[in-house]
Parts: structure tokens; C-alpha cells; sequence
């Protein structure tokens, strides 16, 4: 299992280095139940989209992985497209048996969110989507109290306070916003608060399937236990 630094780019220092090996924990207590979630089988083939320089391959390299994102990624070990899925991926109707997509779907603007979702549900047949809970009292990336509650006109000047380095104006989503895009999420608490939201939708529940999935099949489910392409 390769490794990867969370927080590789904050502000060095306590915080950075704590919140790195907290979010590294999660990370892996989520992929202990990927592929129960989500039904995956080793021949499955996954799209990750939003896969910065490793994605999913730090959990699994040897899967058949293709990762998707905004920035060209050199050094990323596999099938790789440069791409933004709100204008577009370069792929068949369910080309994939499952996309995932990790602490993504925050960074993108509200408006174009729901073009980002309607991508992702095109390109595969099931999914496993996360991202941070507007609810926890925590902003993930500066690492500030209620900072993600404040309107961006506060919000800015107290970023620097922050270890996320440059601003960025990221909107966290609420569990009504999560189930909109992908279907009702299921939360990952720490205590007695939600951290994360996680929406999934099974590979093998389109297996009989050939229209691309909306949120509103997965609805009353719980989860179960343009471009430049580059091969590698």
C-alpha cells in the first residue's frame, strides 16, 4: 500500500500534522468497506474522478483504476485523463462499473454541480461518492472552527488563520444537497457528530441497466456491507 500525505501542501506545523494522520485513518477505515459498499469484484473497472496524484491507486494499485482530473498528473501510476467532468468525460454510458470520487464534489461551483453529477452517473454504473459534512463544526481544509458557516466576505480573511495556504472558496454540502446529487448519503461520524457524507450506489444494481442512473434510483436504499487520455 502506497502512502500519501493528506496534507502534503498545508502550513506546516501541529495542526497539519495531526489532521494528516487523523484523515489518513479515516481514509483507510473507508477503503476497508469500498468494496463491500459498493460490490466491486476484481475485474471491475473504476473511473476515478478527481484523483489527484494517486486517488484510490494509494489503496489499490494493482485494480484497473482510470484516473480523471483537472490537472495533468505526470507521475500518476495508470490509465490517466486530463478532464473536467462538468464539461464532459471522454466516455461511453456506463463504460465504468463504478466511479468514485473522494473529497471532490465540494471544490466544485454550485452551479455546476449538478453537470458534475450527471457526468459521473453516465460514465458507470454504480458509484462511491464522499465529502466533508457542512454539519461538523470543523472546516476540513483550513482546519478552522465554523469557518465553512461564515458568508465568503468573512470567510476569506479568516482563512489565513488556516492551514490551507491560498483561498479557496469551498462550499461544503448539506445531506439534502449529497442526496440531490447522488442519493441519500449515510453519515461517518466521529462521536456523536457527522464528518463526512457518503452516497452509494452498488455496481450490480444496473446490471440489467443500460439508461444512465439519476439519485432517485438509489432512493429509499441503504448502502450494503475537452481532454487529453494517457495509458500506462
Amino acid at each position: 500500500m502506497t502512502s500519501e500525505d493528506v496534507y502534503a501542501t498545508a502550513k506546516p506545523g501541529l495542526r497539519a500534522r495531526a489532521a494528516s494522520i487523523a484523515a489518513g485513518r479515516a481514509r483507510r477505515r473507508r477503503h476497508e468497506r469500498l468494496f463491500a459498499l459498493t460490490r466491486v469484484t476484481p475485474q471491475s473497472r473504476i473511473v476515478d474522478i478527481g484523483c489527484g496524484r494517486l486517488g484510490l491507486r494509494r489503496h489499490e494499485p494493482g485494480r484497473d483504476i482510470t484516473g480523471v482530473d483537472m490537472s495533468e498528473r505526470p507521475d500518476y501510476p495508470g490509465p490517466f485523463v486530463r478532464a473536467d467532468a462538468t464539461q464532459g468525460l471522454p466516455f461511453a454510458d456506463g463504460e465504468f462499473d463504478l466511479a468514485y470520487c473522494a473529497s471532490v464534489v465540494e471544490h466544485v461551483p454550485r452551479e455546476r454541480r449538478d453537470a458534475f453529477a450527471r457526468e459521473l452517473r453516465r460514465v458507470a454504473r454504480g458509484w462511491y461518492v464522499q465529502t466533508p459534512a457542512y454539519s461538523f463544526p470543523i472546516e476540513p481544509h483550513a482546519l478552522l472552527p465554523a469557518a465553512h458557516w461564515l458568508a465568503p466576505a468573512l470567510r476569506r480573511p479568516y482563512w489565513r488563520l488556516g492551514v490551507a495556504g491560498d483561498w479557496e472558496d469551498i462550499a461544503l454540502l448539506r445531506r439534502h444537497e449529497m442526496a440531490a446529487l447522488f442519493g441519500p448519503p449515510v453519515g461517518e461520524r466521529v462521536g456523536p457528530l457527522t464528518k463526512s457524507w457518503v452516497s452509494v450506489r452498488p455496481c450490480d444494481v444496473a446490471e440489467r441497466s443500460t439508461v444512465p442512473a439519476t439519485p432517485s434510483d438509489v432512493a429509499g436504499r441503504s448502502p450494503v456491507p475537452a481532454t487529453e487520455r494517457r495509458n500506462t
